[in-house]
């Protein structure tokens, strides 16, 4: 079930990102400065179709500066003098300028929105790539809601400023830089009068910039709790816990509390700095008549420096650049939010790939595998990072020979499943070494080890798809027979090809369509698809009674006939027949030898064996 702590709290507790000193927060103006420049170079694979939208923003903005002009003239020459083909060019001129406008308008909307676009999807690829590259070690860490927050909540909310928000402030500062200069040349004395408050305007807006950015950043954190929420308790584990702890009510009054948090944060959002804005708004509303109350009076007083043509073309530039400015301050409120979501999702950018590919790496050929495995003084602990813990596992030594199984056993955290997940490299060790073949783990491409080591736990998944794609997530190209062939040999075609619709039946969210021995059986299937010469049982039999667990058993047995197995053994029964049993006891290797062997030295082997005891209890 989802906890009371907040995202940004459990992330940084988790490690999964920097904590935020304080002078490292989003209020910095250095940090978010260089958020903002961060920002900027996700355009940069576009600079081409950007600068075809620049040009079009320059032209359209030159086009609109000419109506002005070309309406002081109507009134100012062509209707004193009654010049009518004057007149008509200038309304054909005025009338092109609109038709010219509006068409480029049209192109570069389409243009700027297909960049943004395109840099949406690059954000979240490179965030959903990130992700995959990290280790096992950030996923148990992390809660899932937040994770998909970052990227549903956190990327999805920059996307209107990513699409709109870049072309929208180039177009509307050439808007107000050119009609300021139409202003001047009109009459200067309107243009010092019109535009004296506009340093206050700005800087009333950095401040209600600042204050939603801090809004921004607690909705965001509230999003992903929710996020969290609705993942984890209507999942069809959350809603059986809901369910038969009689907790159901409680959760939805925690989840209301929550969204009356997340409305009173939009209304905080969305009221921040209205006072001001509703002040700038009403004095660009005014602005008009105080200029027609200043040219009147100065005819009022015998001046003759601003005629009629001039006085109407200035209110018509006047409103013209009053909409450009209001936007670019109202852009500027979003743009400060949106550095608070572009600082969260550079966090998960920014994350450590702690098992990082060497430059050296050469492939694992799983076909060419003999399958020897051996650990070499494997020291490991969690918080390696930071030097943190104590030893999860401490100078761990043994060898598995090709083609031979090795049981591992012992007590609730004696680093069983650390150990077996080692070989697959979902930890990698901080002393020592985990060889295949006499080459170091460290040494072999990424890709190329899953191909060499499989890995069957306790814990299977099943995709909400159907059982032939769920099979097929092994090996694409696999063909409908092999993927039947694999079925059979785990002990699971007879139950599928008796159902409805066969190897097209929808398993259900994390197969709950099936019993756990089902879906064992399943993913043993997909396993045996896939072909490692290593396979690596995480108490695969842990959770089934034992007659399922005696299906599921043949089906391992099979999976690992001629393989080289490393299994975690939840029974005795299932370690009796190993070639080797391994004794872990806080971490460290005790006791080595067969089942025979071990019982005859009467160590700590043989008093699971007289205790009668489940020697694995839980995994590591």
């Amino acid at each position: 079930m989802a906890t009371e702590i907040r995202p940004q709290r459990a992330l940084r507790a988790a490690g999964a990102g920097p904590a935020r000193a304080p002078g490292g927060k989003i209020e910095d103006p250095e940090r978010r400065r260089r958020t903002a420049r961060r920002a900027a170079r996700l355009f940069r694979p576009y600079r081409a179709p950007l600068a075809g939208v620049l040009a079009l923003i320059a032209l359209s903005a030159l086009l609109g500066m000419a109506s002005p002009f070309l309406l002081r003239a109507v009134l100012d020459s062509a209707i004193p003098h009654r010049d009518t083909t004057l007149l008509v060019w200038l309304v054909a001129g005025m009338i092109a300028i609109a038709i010219v406008t509006g068409a480029l308008g049209v192109v570069q909307t389409y243009i700027s929105n297909s960049v943004g676009q395109r840099v949406m999807h690059d954000l979240r690829a490179a965030v959903y790539r990130h992700l995959q590259r990290l280790s096992l070690a950030f996923f148990t860490r992390t809660r899932t809601g937040e994770v998909q927050s970052r990227i549903a909540n956190d990327i999805g909310g920059v996307t209107s400023v990513v699409t709109n928000t870049a072309t929208s402030i180039v177009q509307n500062v050439t808007t107000v830089a050119t009609t300021i200069v139409a202003m001047v040349l009109l009459d200067w004395r309107l243009a010092a009068f019109s535009l004296a408050l506009m340093p206050v305007f700005v800087a009333l807006t950095r401040r209600v910039g600042a204050e939603r950015r801090r809004i921004t950043t607690s909705l965001q954190g509230t999003l992903a709790d929710v996020s969290t929420l609705v993942e984890e308790s209507l999942s069809v584990s959350g809603i059986l816990l809901g369910k038969t702890m009689g907790r159901g009510p409680a959760l939805a009054e925690r989840f209301e509390r929550e969204s009356s948090e997340i409305a009173s944060l939009e209304v905080r959002s969305r009221m921040a700095g209205r006072w001001v804005m509703a002040s700038i708004q009403m004095t660009f509303a005014i602005m008009p008549a105080l200029v027609y109350l200043f040219a009147g009076l100065s005819f009022a007083h015998g001046s003759h420096l601003i005629s009629i043509g001039t006085l109407v073309a200035f209110t018509t530039l006047q409103t013209r650049i009053f909409f450009p400015i209001g936007q670019l301050l109202s852009v500027g409120l979003d743009v400060q939010s949106s550095l608070a979501l572009f600082d969260r999702v550079f966090e998960y950018l920014d994350l450590p790939v702690d098992i990082e590919e060497s430059p050296t790496a050469q492939p694992l050929v799983a076909h060419e595998l003999s399958g020897r495995v051996s650990f070499e003084d494997v020291w490991f602990r969690y918080g390696e990072s930071d030097g943190a813990g104590s030893w999860t596992l401490e100078g761990v030594s043994f060898v598995v020979e090709p083609g031979t199984r090795t049981a591992i056993v012992g007590e609730t955290g004696a680093g069983k499943t650390t150990l077996g997940y080692l070989v697959a490299r979902m930890y990698e060790a901080a002393r020592g070494a985990v060889r295949i073949d006499g080459v170091d783990v460290r040494d072999v491409t990424l890709a190329s080890l899953p191909d060499a080591v499989g890995v069957v736990s306790q814990e299977t998944y099943l995709f909400h798809s159907s059982i032939r794609e769920n099979l097929r997530f092994a090996r694409p190209d696999a063909s409908d027979a092999e993927i039947e062939d694999t079925a059979r040999a785990a002990r699971i075609h007879d139950l599928i090809a008796g159902l409805p619709d066969g190897y097209d039946t929808l398993v259900g969210e994390r197969g709950y369509r099936f019993s756990g021995g089902e879906k064992q059986r399943i993913a043993i299937a997909r396993t045996i698809l896939r072909n490692p010469p290593i396979l690596v049982l995480d108490e695969a039999t842990s959770s089934l009674d034992v007659e399922t667990e005696r299906a599921v058993q043949e089906a391992l047995d099979e999976l690992a006939r001629g393989r080289t197995t490393i299994a975690i053994a939840h029974r005795l029964s299932t370690v009796r027949d190993a070639e080797q049993i391994v004794v872990l006891d806080g971490g460290r290797v005790v006791e080595v030898g067969t089942h025979d062997a071990l019982v005859a030295r009467e160590g700590r082997y043989a008093g699971f064996v007289a205790r009668d005891l489940d020697p694995t209890a839980a995994p590591a």
